[in-house]
Order: structure tokens, then sequence, then C-alpha cells
């Protein structure tokens, strides 16, 4: 039975994404940098760029708004302090009224909370006025989620925003840069196709993953 489709892993896993990444972030890490993952896969990818550039490690929670009756297409997502994005062509294409996007919007918003609580375990947010920062994840499909994310972490006021992944949409790419000021991405295969895919291991991230990773400790002069 032929295959689908014809693609070699890039990535043995996110560990290797992640020591490839932040040595392409290297030039960033006299910037005291914070490194900020989006759970729960970006974390071991974020993780590890912050291991390797002795930098802070934060979350910042963004959750998908899933179409209706196709959860799994996005039409936006959320992030934990409302901030938002909405792909407005899905939306045009799907017909999506405005009653169903309140609605999910506010369900995964109030999941995003309280995921984004959970995580930090009560610590307040990084300050991270005039300084660097990097937003992390294990790839870029859509974007839907990096683009709120992004947008959230704008309102904070960062000198430097930077969105860095190890792989990605051509698409995606291009349109975060209206987010971010620069975005860093190791390969952008065309066609692109599920981020798993680009990967030899890509087991699901656990919650108890995420919390023992957020727990290491932080860099010295942090």
């Amino acid at each position: 039975m032929p295959r689908f489709l014809e693609t070699e892993p890039l990535f043995h896993d996110r560990l290797d994404a992640g020591q490839r990444l932040a040595k392409r972030l290297e030039s960033f890490r006299d910037a005291s940098p914070v490194v900020f993952a989006i759970p729960r896969g970006g974390v071991p990818v974020g993780a590890e760029v912050a291991r390797q550039l002795d930098a802070e490690l934060d979350v910042v929670v963004a959750r998908k708004l899933g179409a209706p009756f196709r959860a799994e297409l996005a039409i936006g997502a959320v992030a934990a302090d409302g901030e938002r994005f909405l792909n407005q062509d899905v939306i045009s294409q799907l017909r999506v009224d405005e009653a169903y996007i309140e609605q999910i919007t506010k369900e995964q918003g109030e999941e995003a909370r309280r995921r984004e609580q959970r995580f930090r375990g009560g610590r307040p947010p990084v300050d991270i006025k005039g300084r660097t920062a990097l937003l992390v994840d294990d790839g870029l499909a859509t974007g839907a989620t990096m683009q709120a994310a992004a947008r959230s972490l704008r309102k904070r006021e960062p000198g430097r925003l930077v969105v860095a992944v190890p792989v990605g949409s051509r698409e995606a790419c291009w349109a975060l840069l209206k987010d971010a000021d620069e975005v860093v991405c190791l390969a952008q295969p065309d066609p692109f196709y599920a981020i798993g895919l680009y990967y030899e291991v890509f087991e699901q991230v656990e919650d108890a993953e995420v919390l023992r990773l957020l727990k290491q400790p932080a860099p010295l002069g942090s």
C-alpha cells in the first residue's frame, strides 16, 4: 500500500530540536533573554533553549479555537490574558457566527488561565519590559496559537520579541512577522505536513513533565 507522503524526520526529538535551535539563538545570550515556551509540546524545546543560553524560562498559554464540528481546524486562538487571534479567512469560508466565536473564546480562555496558573504554581509572570523575549514552540503549522501568544507578550512591552521554532510552514512564519520583531525557524518544508512528521520521536508531553521542567533552577544572576 503506498504511503501518503515521503518525508524524512529533521529532528530526533524535542531535546534535539531545542539544542539545535539554541545554537541559532546564541547571539541573544548577552541580552539576558527570557524564554517563553508554549505548553505543552513547546516546553521541552524551550527548556533546552533556556538551559543552553543560561536564560530564564517561563510559559505563555494559548489555546486553539476549533471550528464547529471540526475541532482540529483552528479558526483562531486565545491566550490566558484574553488576547486573541482570529483567522478571518477560515471564519468566512466556514461562515462561523459571532455567537459561536464568543462562546468558544470564553471556554478556551478560561482553560488557558487555569493551565497557566497551574504551570506557574503561584509564581508571578517574569517582568519582560524592555527585555528580549524568545517565544518558543515545537513547530508552526497554522501559527494561530503562536500569534495569540505573541500578541499577549507584546502587551508586556518587551524590548524585542523573537519567535523561535525548529520547523514551520512558510505561511505561518511570514504571518508572524506582523506580531514579532523576528522569526527564527530552522526549517520550512514545502509542502508542509503535520509537525510530528518532522520528528523521529514525538510523544505527547504530559503536565507532570511541564511542571518538572519549569521547576528547574533559574540561571545565576536572574
